[in-house]
């Protein structure tokens, strides 16, 4: 099963990739081999590789069907798309669309784009190429990019971002990733640039600022009926920070902001019980959690069934 109902809500998981991407002390510097050994049971092999010490991930899509409109959650990695510092993800063809239109979701029925940061695996189908252009896939969708992370993230503007993987910089190539899938949205008329704490989508979905992963991270909120939601983005990478909440990414901008905006949500979702969803969770995807002490564990998995080997891989 890769749909759900939460109150009024239809939710769709639609997978793009689905891989170990690299060591764990790579990603986790300050994680250490107790925590994930101490884990092993639960984290073993959907989300950590034991043998290797390689995170498991999903780029993937969350598909939301609320008052009659169609909100599509991050756009994944893309096809065609030119990423030299990122080889694994450099001219793929992934099948993504095909998976999409398996899921009921045609381009031309999005409403809503929502991008929960500017990283490239969360931005790659807001575009595709059409003779040689780059062009907005969903063509008649509003896509929704808070300020913050449109002007960080803008190779014209003052910033030279920190986040880092081994002797990779996220700055580098973000020329490249700008130019083919954001500025053709925004050159489109179709970027609408959110700022603030939060935006309300419709009656039951609202953006709210999450930041530290980047500076203009968001969340997710769903309240429909008595069910709730949150999806998170990247506030939280491997279940281990369920289990750690202050072991941060690499990858975070600002890891302190990130860590303080990771506990505030992981407290609401254990307050509320709302289903988590983070954007890379392969498994089950999503979760119940409960606070543990000044931690928290996992109280359910999502009724999701299971990414595992042989599902969508890089092509």
């Amino acid at each position: 099963m890769q749909t759900i109902t939460l109150g009024g809500v239809g939710i769709t998981r639609v997978v793009e990739w689905h891989a170990p991407v690299a060591p764990t002390p790579a990603i986790f510097p300050s994680s250490t081999p107790r925590m994930w050994k101490e884990n092993e049971s639960w984290l073993a092999p959907d989300f950590w590789r034991p043998a290797t010490d390689q995170l498991v991930c999903n780029v993937q899509t969350w598909v939301l069907r609320s008052e009659g409109r169609t909100v599509v959650v991050d756009t994944g990695l893309g096809d065609d798309k030119d990423r030299p510092h990122m080889p694994d993800w450099s001219h793929l063809r992934t099948g993504y669309l095909e998976r999409l239109a398996a899921a009921g979701v045609r381009p031309e029925d999005v409403d809503v784009v929502v991008n929960t940061h500017l990283h490239a695996d969360h931005i790659g189908w807001n575009t595709r190429l059409r003779d040689g252009t780059w062009v907005p896939t969903f063509p008649n969708a509003t896509y929704l990019v808070a300020r913050a992370d449109f002007d960080y993230w803008n190779p014209a503007g003052p910033h030279t971002p920190r986040g880092v993987l081994g002797d990779l910089s996220l700055a580098e190539g973000i020329e490249t990733v700008f130019e083919d899938s954001v500025l053709p949205v925004q050159r489109a008329g179709q970027m609408v640039l959110w700022e603030g704490d939060a935006y309300r989508i419709d009656a039951g979905l609202t953006l709210e600022a999450a930041p530290g992963h980047t500076p203009g991270s968001a969340v997710v909120r769903l309240e429909s009926g008595t069910d709730r939601a949150l999806f998170i983005g990247d506030l939280v990478h491997s279940p281990l920070q369920i289990a750690e909440p202050d072991c941060d990414t690499c990858l975070s901008e600002d890891q302190l902001q990130a860590t303080r905006s990771r506990r505030r949500i992981l407290e609401e979702a254990a307050d509320t019980r709302a289903l988590v969803f983070p954007a890379h969770f392969p498994g089950h995807g999503a979760a119940e959690v409960r606070r543990e002490g000044g931690k928290f564990a996992l109280s359910r998995w999502a009724a999701f069934d299971r990414t595992e080997d042989g599902d969508p891989g890089p092509a």
